[in-house]
């Protein structure tokens, strides 16, 4: 009997209510951290399996006017004006397009700074019967614009190859411009859904949120920060378990694995230039986690999540993939199919792990600098949220031991550093089909931070937009 396809109503996609659809407009002036809200939100709603795409207006302003000065801006350059305005009705164009196709949450990235505009976009989505969720970012803290300044000068497409100081004047000019029309969501505008966010959450109002999804939209968003910080992430150290190639258990470190966890202050003090900076540390329950994270310095605050214990293996805990392929070689077969949503007898799947992280995340978007020692798969699944890896080939992600990552959100991308303790381990990367975890990944296979193959040493910088 042929399976019948999940349709949008059986909540095959995720936490959608029936045929809800929302076009998510962001709203404010530049440099407040609307496109780094928006590819967070993108990223967390894919995360939960929702079908969400960024329509970021910039992107079609730039295939006719790439590197525009500060003038093009101008409410008097009427040029500026026209075109601008058509960057913005193709983009709207192309997201309505995308919602006939089963799109479920568009997030038109854009300043939106009039109350006509914003009236335009509604009556445009109205017709098609998408929600419209407005997202004010309002901010008036100068340190903080002036740092969003510096990530916009160093990370836009704007300002590709011009000189820094330049371009920050050129950015400042720009703002002032927008300055000059900009209308923020007021009284006159209480018929719309919206979520006003001032001085990085600092206050937060909400109006006529209308269902589950837009709720579910909120609450993230609520959480969110737009800070710069980074976040370290590190497995544990090698265990008597993964030399011996069992799967979950509670071992003790190995020998090597007790020289990482005496190396890995080390390794977070090179991560910040040589200088000691202090970090809050998150471990699972598990002794390995703790015994890794145990000569970290004692002012460092640690945390122990329950949550971020190990995937349950069920049934096969404690064993090898050898035995588990000849006790129950239909479930062995059955997760190299679908390994995502493939659980474990008594145990858990990829997705089980999704949703009991989704705490975990919220309070990583509500922190600051944190540092992870926790375990593959929870590393895997944390690792494709920052990344946005398809659920797909997340489970199959090569994550080495005896080596730290560190990941720095930014507007356009998310950039990865790579620390290599240079103690050997063995692998734990086990290949579709195969018993054996201790071959090497395949040439397709994607390591968490690897360096490019000309690059040996650590630390590597990998700038990666998602």
């Amino acid at each position: 009997m042929e399976l019948a396809r999940p349709t949008r109503k059986s909540n095959g996609k995720g936490v959608q209510v029936e045929d809800t659809q929302i076009c998510v407009v962001m709203v404010g002036l530049p440099a407040r951290g609307k496109s780094l809200i928006a590819q967070k939100a993108q990223r967390y709603l894919k995360w939960l399996s929702i079908d969400a795409q960024v329509f970021n207006v910039g992107n079609y302003r730039r295939q006719d006017a790439p590197q525009p000065a500060a003038d093009f801006f101008d409410i008097n350059n009427v040029e500026g004006e026209r075109m601008r305005k058509a960057a913005a009705e193709a983009a709207v164009t192309d997201m309505l397009a995308w919602f006939k196709q089963g799109g479920i949450i568009a997030i038109l990235d854009a300043t939106n700074s009039t109350k006509e505009r914003r009236r335009w976009i509604k009556g445009r989505c109205d017709k098609e019967g998408i929600e419209t969720l407005f997202v004010e970012s309002k901010c008036d803290d100068e340190d903080l614009i002036m740092s969003n300044i510096l990530e916009v000068k160093t990370s836009s497409p704007d300002y590709k190859g011009q000189d820094p100081e330049q371009a920050a004047q050129d950015f400042r000019n720009r703002i002032r411009n927008y300055e000059k029309v900009y209308q923020t969501i007021d009284e006159e505008e209480k018929d719309l859904t919206y979520l006003k966010i001032m001085d990085v959450g600092k206050q937060v109002i909400i109006n006529a949120i209308q269902d589950y999804l837009q709720s579910r939209v909120v609450y993230y968003l609520m959480n969110l920060h737009i800070k710069q910080r980074s976040i370290w992430l590190s497995r544990h150290g090698e265990s008597q378990w993964n030399v011996l190639g069992k799967i979950g258990g509670d071992a003790s470190l190995s020998e090597r694995g007790e020289q990482y966890a005496l190396k890995l202050p080390e390794l977070v003090k090179q991560s910040f230039g040589g200088e000691d900076h202090p970090l809050t540390v998150w471990t699972s329950t598990l002794k390995r986690t703790i015994a890794t994270a145990r000569h970290l310095p004692s002012e460092w605050n640690q945390l122990q999540w329950k949550a971020l214990d190990e995937l349950d293996s069920g049934v096969c805990d404690n064993m090898t993939y050898a035995e588990i392929k000849e006790e129950y070689p239909e479930d062995f077969e059955a997760r190299d199919a679908d390994k995502y949503n493939y659980r474990y007898r008594g145990g858990e799947s990829y997705r089980d792990v999704v949703i009991r992280l989704e705490p975990i995340i919220m309070e990583l978007e509500r922190s600051e600098n944190i540092l992870i020692v926790t375990h593959q798969a929870i590393l895997r699944c944390i690792y494709a949220y920052f990344m946005k890896e398809p659920q797909e080939k997340s489970p199959w992600l090569n994550v080495p031991l005896h080596s730290l990552l560190k990941l720095t959100p930014r507007a356009y991308g998310t950039d990865i550093q790579r620390y290599d303790a240079k103690i050997a381990a063995v692998s734990t990367w086990r290949a579709k089909g195969s018993v054996a975890k201790h071959e090497d990944p395949t040439a397709d296979t994607v390591t968490l931070g690897a360096p490019v193959p000309d690059e040996k040493s650590a630390p590597v910088s990998k700038p990666v937009t998602a």
